[in-house]
């Protein structure tokens, strides 16, 4: 119940945003049990007629392609490594989001980012074409002074906290 009370402190957090409020597309990351929670930032952003995509993990290229969801439930499965995913769903162009959140083990508080070790993120975020915002979504304990980046890290452009908010 923590978990989800926290999660839902800093889904809040995000939706009052001005980068989520004038996002129409946000792409969100479909949470592990170790995550924020993002299904109430999926409600809130369907009750504020946004379109919501998630990754689909294309797992034999490394790659993620951003595909539109209108359900938590349906045409969902679980994948490699328990990451759950769209089935199917309308692709969405990478120059039409506005607004990228993007999970991780620990961010620090310059938006460098550890993720789990497959660099989906990281080769999302440097393709040509995305100018979509990039947001850190996490718990306060995830938040920590430093972390150390390789040359190929993408760092994100703002951390949404249960407890605060940064930009960089």
């Amino acid at each position: 119940m923590v978990r989800y009370a926290r999660s839902l402190a800093a889904c809040k957090h995000l939706v009052q945003q001005p980068e989520f409020l004038s996002a129409d597309v946000v792409m969100i990351f479909l949470s592990l049990p170790d995550e924020v929670d993002t299904a109430a930032l999926a409600l809130a952003a369907w009750q504020m007629n946004k379109t919501v995509c998630a990754p689909q993990v294309l797992w034999e290229h490394r790659r993620m392609m951003p595909v539109e969801i209108t359900s938590l439930d349906t045409n969902m499965r679980v994948s490699q490594h328990d990451v759950q995913e769209p089935i199917e769903g309308r692709p969405i162009p990478l120059e039409m989001l506005d607004l990228v959140v993007v999970p991780g083990v620990a961010f620090d508080r310059h938006g460098r980012r550890l993720g789990r070790g497959g660099g989906f993120y990281d080769r999302f975020l440097a393709q040509n074409g995305l100018a979509a915002k990039s947001c850190g979504l996490a718990l306060r304990e995830q938040l920590v002074d430093d972390l150390s980046a390789e040359p190929h890290d993408q760092s994100v452009k703002m951390i949404v906290t249960d407890e605060e908010v940064l930009r960089f």
